[in-house]
């Protein structure tokens, strides 16, 4: 008796405090579940007085390999949910990662599950969702500078991406010329879009009146490509 007291103590004692939140909504912030479990991983590293885990020593407690570890880390850092501090007060000094952005993030910002609340969350996943894959640190930052630097609206820029599977274009040179091409003929929403695409579509219905895809959005802003 005493000795199995002994090991739910150990049990007991061994915990790992993880914010619910980062639980519930974790998605709302673009993040899927591997890039969830090595944050838990460096939650857990932290506690064991290891805050700069290599993604070697990261990929012995996850089911993907060091490359793998390494990207994630890369694309946590780019989507601004991950820092590296230097401590330069010290000789040699030492590096370590913060997760104070993520936390930031999930508690100062309004994650409601509509898509108009956080509009910037979802980009990544629908992209990914899209591409059938993870998304490069190139894409992602691609991403973030229509976002940043670009000053493109979150709605124009899946307009893009929709725009890119119906014309079976799908690339990130296709949606960046689809992008800059709205920004230079002054076109700032979905509805601008829309109208300017109007006499498009209206010659796609006339040629192929038995088509029955989507094409909203469809227009051909590289013909002659």
């Amino acid at each position: 008796m005493k000795k199995r007291n002994l090991q739910l103590h150990e049990i007991v004692k061994n915990q790992l405090s993880i914010p619910a939140k980062l639980l519930t909504d974790y998605h709302l912030l673009g993040l899927h579940e591997a890039e969830v479990m090595l944050i838990l991983q460096l939650l857990r590293f932290s506690e064991k007085n290891n805050d700069f885990p290599t993604p070697s020593e990261l990929a012995h407690f996850v089911s993907f390999d060091e490359k793998q570890c390494a990207q994630i880390l890369r694309k946590l850092l780019q989507q601004g949910l991950l820092t590296i501090e230097k401590n330069e007060q010290v000789e040699p000094y030492s590096e370590s990662y913060s997760l104070e952005p993520l936390w930031e993030k999930l508690y100062t910002t309004k994650q409601e599950n509509s898509e108009s609340e956080d509009p910037i969350g979802t980009i990544f996943i629908l992209f990914e969702q899209e591409f059938g894959r993870p998304l490069s640190p190139f894409e992602i930052e691609t991403i973030n500078t229509w976002i940043d630097d670009d000053d493109i609206e979150p709605s124009l820029i899946k307009a893009g991406l929709r725009e890119s599977v119906l014309m079976g274009k799908l690339n990130f040179k296709y949606i960046d010329r689809i992008l800059r091409e709205w920004k230079r003929k002054g076109i700032h929403s979905v509805q601008d879009a829309r109208k300017a695409s109007q006499p498009f579509h209206q010659n796609q219905q006339s040629s192929t009146p038995n088509q029955k895809r989507d094409t909203s959005f469809y227009y051909n802003w590289l013909e002659g490509e």
